[in-house]
């Protein structure tokens, strides 16, 4: 698998477990556990961008 694509998966995979995270918190009313998901979530758009980034510069 080609780096760019990898990125671009596992921010995938970051972006949902951010979400799933953020409403666990949500739900059982964990401030802690819903900011842990809102940054894994951002991260993960993070990563898939950079990704994008490098599948189009080709590297």
């Amino acid at each position: 698998m080609k780096p760019s694509t990898k990125d671009q998966a596992e921010g995938t995979f970051h972006k949902v477990k951010g979400a799933v995270k953020e409403a666990a918190g949500k739900l059982s009313d964990d401030p802690k556990l819903e900011a842990e998901g809102v940054d894994e979530k951002i991260a993960g758009k993070v990563q898939q961008k950079i990704g994008q980034v490098e599948k189009v510069l080709g590297s």
